[in-house]
């Protein structure tokens, strides 16, 4: 298809897949002529992706190029693709990552790298933390503090609780999770993002089912 058609197929401006194509985010088609080229469903999906990672993932261009690149490296094994894809949506740059590169089966606790309390439920939890920066537990500790501003509980109870959650729902990801490099990138960087919603209403769901069955086994006293 003529990169018109690939613009119309994807749902984006002909000048949209030509900033692609100049950010190198988006692979150039075959050439037919010194002037034209032609794309494939390939350089469909890839739009599409960028697409969601921007508008919905809110990611900029450098943290998507980060990705596309990931994408495109032949030999990233799943858990290399999982820790790109979890950094950069932890908001980490690229120099972070570079400092973050430690081998997992070396990674310890790193004292004032991260408040006691964030490091006390790491420990409960037997996560790894990474010794040198650890964008995750960072995320975390902001949240938490967010909560406590705004007088959320978040005792060790509770969050232990929201942790077993999680766990859980992990579980779930990783188990279903493609064999394909690509698709398992997809599933990670967009399914996080667009699950979000999801998990909300969810749980929402579960509170309205926890509360009418707490105010029965009142009613029932």
């Amino acid at each position: 298809m003529r990169i018109s058609e690939l613009a119309d197929t994807a749902g984006v401006p002909v000048a949209t897949i030509k900033f692609y194509l100049r950010e190198k985010l988006l692979p150039p088609g075959r050439l037919t002529s010194r002037t034209s080229a032609v794309y494939d469903e390939g350089h469909v999906d890839r739009v599409r992706l960028i697409r969601a990672l921007t508008d919905a993932g809110g990611l900029n261009i450098a943290a998507v190029r980060r990705i596309v690149d990931a994408l495109d490296s032949p030999h990233q094994e799943q858990i290399d693709m999982l820790g790109i894809a979890q950094r950069t949506l932890a908001g980490e740059t690229a120099e972070d990552a570079e400092t973050a590169a430690v081998d997992e089966d070396a990674a310890r606790f790193a004292p004032g790298k991260i408040s006691p309390r964030v490091r006390s439920l790491a420990e409960r939890r037997g996560w790894t933390v990474l010794e040198r920066s650890d964008p995750l537990m960072a995320r975390l500790e902001q949240a938490w503090a967010a909560c406590d501003q705004a007088r959320v509980p978040t005792g060790d109870d509770h969050i232990d609780a929201y942790a077993e959650a999680m766990s859980l729902v992990a579980g779930a990801d990783i188990a279903h999770m493609p064999r394909s490099t690509a698709e398992a990138m997809r599933m990670v960087v967009v399914g996080t993002v667009m699950s979000r919603g999801l998990l909300d209403v969810l749980r929402m769901i579960e509170q309205r089912e926890s509360a009418i069955a707490h105010a029965k086994g009142r009613g029932a006293e």
